[in-house]
């Protein structure tokens, strides 16, 4: 599942050639890719005809385009295998092509959505006044966003009697943040995924949320995380973060910080991959 680094390249890259454009047609290939539209994808390809798009935004692993000066947005979920490409016209349609948005500019690209697996889709919704598609408007705020409350975020884990990753996927309490970026940031702090957050002290919480920050900044500068062909930006390159991953999928490789074999735990319905020494399990 595409987490923040892998949507705000897809973001990057719709903001650069597709905001400001003005939809000229719409044609939905598979219904599954609007189903979260419940009016229908004939009625979602109506009502885009005719809008200029605005600026890509971005909360958490969601995505969206506000419509001119309506008061609706184009929300995206990239689900496990969704992609947003922007492709020439002439281009051949991909094998798992579900929505096409045309332009009526003289540019010669058109937006694309690929979706093998049908998990993720687009949907039109109105706007909160803070600009959010109304049916994400309890998904907090992400770690990058300038206005992310630290404080706040201290005081809601030693309130929440749960362990640290899963407060870390809780996507009401902190946004963007999935399972390949928690394993991440927890090596890096040295904390183990089962300790609990209400003994957290607020410095412990602040350099966890350091290290979510960097990992997190140091995925966007080389594109992501791709482990395979399904995630890729809009020009339809792969990110190579996973290059530099220190524990997610480092089972049986060697601790880079101790030597110690990396450990995998199943954990959700997910995998959790530890250091043994450096992070050690709390006591019960």
């Amino acid at each position: 599942m595409p987490e923040l680094p892998e949507v705000e390249v897809v973001r990057r890259g719709l903001q650069r050639w597709v905001t400001g454009r003005t939809i000229s047609g719409v044609e939905v290939l598979h219904p599954r890719a609007v189903r979260r539209h419940v009016a229908g994808a004939e009625d979602f390809a109506a009502r885009l005809l005719g809008n200029r798009i605005g600026d890509a935004s971005r909360r958490g692993k969601y995505l969206w385009l506000p419509l001119g000066s309506t008061d609706t947005s184009v929300l995206g979920h990239l689900g496990m295998s969704g992609q947003l490409l922007v492709q020439p016209e002439d281009a051949g349609d991909e094998r798992h092509l579900r929505v096409r948005v045309r332009f009526d500019d003289t540019l010669g690209t058109e937006l694309r959505f690929v979706d093998q697996r049908t998990f993720g889709g687009l949907s039109l919704h109105d706007n909160t006044p803070d600009g959010l598609p109304d049916v994400i408007a309890h998904i907090a705020r992400d770690p990058l966003d300038p206005a992310f409350d630290d404080d706040a975020f201290h005081t809601a884990l030693r309130l929440r009697r749960t362990t640290v990753k899963r407060a870390l996927l809780d996507q009401s309490l902190i946004s963007g943040v999935g399972n390949i970026y928690a394993d991440e940031a927890l090596w890096r702090t040295k904390l183990h995924y089962e300790r609990p957050t209400a003994g957290l002290t607020r410095p412990r919480a602040a350099e966890l949320l350091r290290h979510i920050r960097e990992v997190m900044n140091e995925a966007l500068a080389v594109g992501g995380t791709s482990f395979d062909s399904l995630y890729v930006n809009v020009n339809g390159e792969s990110g190579y973060f996973d290059r530099s991953l220190d524990a997610y999928g480092q089972e049986d490789r060697p601790c880079a910080r101790c030597g110690t074999l990396i450990r995998r735990r199943p954990w959700m319905n997910r995998s959790s991959y530890f250091c043994p020494r450096c992070q050690r399990p709390p006591r019960p």
